[in-house]
């Protein structure tokens, strides 16, 4: 498939892109084998899954530095992969393997990682947004420079919660960057027929919230407008809001048969606007890699979730007794 041609230079090395490309690489070859496993009824419940949108969180880490946190809606795969998550414990715990990240009980929407700084992974909509303000109020409290990444939806850009959050995050000056992946259609509804404004980051306004609109299918363009917000907020001015227009390519969970747009339209984005590539194509016309380089890093990235399966496949069901244990923290 055809990705779109530019005559720009990355302002970016030549390794750092073939990390975004290998990044964006590892999240869509994990979430296709994901999609592939719940088919086969190996993966319960919901997932949803982060195909289209990998540019996102791929670009936003390579803004974030050790010790930033991030926190996240139930769409999660792809934001623990590119944090660092151990593909093996997120397959395993998809699965609901005692091998998995929270011990095979927490499942798609429920995994964490304090090592890796990710606090989940939550399945009630816009639930996340004031627990990362809370995370981000701890980091000011602490006065240790970190920034939390609060990603939501479009969808979730409505709740209530959220703008009850953006006036406090506004009056403590809190280091939160509020992340609206907006793709467009929230559980299945257009955003023109859920949305007054056309512009979801301008809602920080009211609060003296800074905010932008950014190409959520460039990764080059959202890890530019990443570091111009991590840069905001570590320098004391308080929060962000980064609205990135991006596209899913599948339903909004693997249940969704996704009737309310059209298969031309789909076909269109994936032709003409995939971000891994369009990071291809950048690779190539810079000659920072060949064909063979780019087989080779999907060669790669095809065995790791591969192993990543079989590893879940294999890993034993939680026992019984592991149901009472993480119930309450350490005192």
């Amino acid at each position: 498939m055809a990705a779109r041609k530019t005559t720009a230079k990355p302002n970016v090395s030549a390794d750092e892109l073939k990390a975004y490309y290998r990044d964006m690489l590892l999240i869509r070859r994990f979430e296709e084998k994901a999609g592939q496993l719940y088919g086969m009824g190996l993966i319960g419940g919901f997932c949803h899954l982060y195909i289209g949108q990998e540019a996102v969180v791929v670009g936003l880490e390579a803004a974030a530095e050790e010790g930033d946190k991030r926190i996240t809606s139930y769409r999660d795969h792809g934001h623990m992969l590119a944090c660092g998550m151990d593909p093996d414990g997120v397959m395993a715990e998809l699965t609901g393997r005692e091998g998995g990240y929270s011990k095979g009980k927490g499942g798609s929407m429920h995994m964490f990682s304090k090592e890796k700084h990710f606090y989940g992974g939550h399945g009630i909509v816009a639930a996340q947004v004031p627990l990362g303000a809370g995370l981000a109020f701890a980091d000011k409290y602490k006065g240790n420079g970190r920034v939390t990444f609060t990603y939501f939806g479009d969808g979730a850009a409505n709740q209530g919660q959220v703008y009850e959050t953006f006036n406090m995050a506004a009056l403590w000056d809190l280091p939160v960057i509020f992340v609206i992946e907006n793709n467009q259609y929230a559980m299945g509804t257009a955003q023109k027929r859920s949305t007054s404004t056309p512009d979801l980051y301008t809602r920080g306004e009211a609060f003296g919230i800074k905010g932008e609109v950014v190409d959520g299918m460039d990764v080059l363009a959202v890890k530019a407008a990443g570091e111009k917000a991590v840069a905001h907020c570590r320098s004391g001015k308080g929060p962000y809001i980064l609205e990135i227009k991006t596209y899913r390519y599948r339903g909004h969970s693997m249940s969704d048969p996704a009737k309310y747009r059209t298969r031309e339209e789909v076909q269109k984005m994936r032709s003409e606007r995939d971000p891994i590539d369009h990071v291809r194509d950048l690779l190539l016309q810079g000659k920072h890699a060949t064909e063979d380089d780019l087989k080779a890093i999907d060669k790669e990235i095809k065995k790791i979730v591969s192993d990543s399966a079989e590893f879940a496949r294999t890993s034993p069901e939680p026992a019984l007794d592991e149901l009472w244990t993480d119930i309450y923290a350490d005192a």
